[in-house]
């Protein structure tokens, strides 16, 4: 019997079923520090020039790991998504 291997591309096991549809930043309780963590964990989604942006026209499928670390690594918690 084979064994399947997980590598380091693998998706992980909460990742199989989701798909991000839509990102934005909510700040109705806090506000964007411009920081950048989010660009750093998602170049391909995320911009900082001087407050957050979400880049136009990108497929979020695509980028569903690092969209959730630049959610988890956001200090105010102003990155939402659903």
């Amino acid at each position: 019997m084979l064994k399947r291997v997980k590598l380091m591309f693998d998706k992980p096991k909460y990742l199989n079923n989701m798909a991000i549809k839509r990102v934005w930043l909510d700040e109705s309780e806090n506000e964007c520090i411009s920081c950048g963590a989010c660009e750093t964990a998602c170049p391909q989604v995320f911009e900082v020039p001087d407050k957050m942006v979400i880049k136009a026209g990108v497929d979020f499928n695509q980028y569903e790991a690092e969209i959730l670390d630049a959610v988890d690594g956001c200090p105010t918690e102003v990155i939402k998504y659903e």
